[in-house]
């Protein structure tokens, strides 16, 4: 049955304003692209044209227009495998013109949280994600539930204001 929510692409291009993403993971379903840097497969910077993703080009066409898109990872200490990997390819977020920080779990024991990863649109519109145990996305969820955002949008601004900026978060 085909997904009534909207693509990323879609309400990235309705976004005016801002785009905030909480990630509250410290593993989600593998992909090619981490098992081949378990294999010691790395990115090769200078050759942009080999990782340089669609979803880049989205992004920095987002930024281009003026959205800023901010992006903040709770994670636990000493970090997975998983995080050491999203904190090397994190380069490609920034590139794009992401700004990303890194929150250890520890600091955030006081901050009401929501149960699930999130985008937030404009301060207005979530775009929830549901995980299985392994951490593939099993559904997607779009509200703009009053109480819903609010929850998110002030989890989102205690864990920026606490996070670390990406390059100064070392794993």
């Amino acid at each position: 049955m085909p997904s009534s929510v909207p693509s990323f692409a879609e309400l990235l291009g309705k976004c005016e304003r801002s785009a905030v993403h909480l990630e509250l993971r410290d593993t989600y379903a593998p992909t090619d692209r981490f098992e081949a840097w378990r294999r010691g497969e790395r990115i090769n910077w200078e050759d942009r044209a080999s990782w340089w993703h669609p979803y880049d080009q989205l992004i920095a066409d987002s930024v281009a227009r003026g959205v800023v898109i901010r992006r903040a990872r709770i994670v636990s200490e000493p970090v997975t495998e998983y995080i050491r990997w999203e904190h090397y390819v994190t380069r490609e977020n920034i590139a794009a013109g992401e700004q990303v920080r890194w929150l250890p779990r520890r600091r955030s024991t006081d901050v009401p949280l929501p149960g699930n990863d999130f985008w937030l649109f404009d301060d207005q519109l979530l775009r929830v994600h549901h995980f299985s145990g392994e951490g593939q996305v099993v559904e997607d969820e779009i509200t703009r539930d009053p109480g819903t955002v609010r929850l998110c949008s002030t989890a989102f601004a205690a864990v920026w204001e606490r996070a670390v900026p990406h390059h100064l978060f070392h794993v």
